[in-house]
């Protein structure tokens, strides 16, 4: 039973250890954070130009694919 719990708590802090992001991976992290706010961007600038929000969504799409899970880039709200 004593090894049981030992090795239990032994896998979870391997899986703790597996988790955490190296400096590598921090950065980037933080080169597709800015990639997507920058299609963010460009997708509300689309919008403010008058162009209809599915052109816009599909521009969205497009500039994210790779970089976020889903098709709203990393994001949802209302619509």
């Amino acid at each position: 039973m004593i090894l049981a719990i030992v090795s239990m708590a032994l896998s979870a802090t391997v899986c703790i250890a597996a988790e955490t992001h190296g400096d590598k991976e921090t950065k980037a992290d933080i080169a597709r954070h800015r990639a997507m706010a920058a299609a963010h961007e460009a997708a509300a600038k689309c919008l403010e130009s008058g162009k209809k929000e599915d052109v816009c969504a599909r521009e969205l799409q497009a500039a994210c694919k790779g970089l976020a899970i889903g098709k709203s880039c990393g994001m949802k709200h209302e619509h």
